[in-house]
């Protein structure tokens, strides 16, 4: 069965957790969000786009993460918002807000751009 074609099926995604995974180089625990869509610039896309920003936030933050993985409690955090396309103007702006939003939690936020061949060649 593969998980990521069928979350990325699903219409409303905001209580979704793409992946939970631990960086063992780092000892970093990383909450993957995949957004494999091109954005359309809308304030809908945005707001949906918060709202899973503030579900994955508050999975760390409120005694979720400690419930279902307790053994990844106190670890560095960084949540990887994996995008098929380059966001518009607006979402990086909106991007941007959330980032620095998200340093006063300790928080990291990282974009990557799946669909950009200069990154796919660093991948290969």
């Amino acid at each position: 069965m593969d998980i990521k074609h069928q979350t990325s099926k699903i219409k409303d995604r905001t209580g979704v957790i793409d992946v939970i995974a631990e960086n063992p180089k780092t000892g970093e625990l990383v909450l993957l969000m995949n957004e494999p869509n091109e954005w359309d610039n809308s304030d809908e896309e945005l707001l949906a786009l918060q709202e899973r920003f503030n579900a994955y936030v508050s999975f760390l933050l409120d005694g979720e993460l400690a419930e279902v993985h307790p053994e990844l409690v106190g670890k560095p955090a960084r949540i990887e918002l994996r995008c098929g396309q380059m966001p518009d103007a607006r979402a990086l702006e909106f991007l941007g807000l959330i980032h620095d939003q998200l340093a006063f939690q300790e928080i990291t936020l990282e974009v990557i751009i799946t669909n950009d061949p200069s990154s796919q060649k660093a991948t290969e």
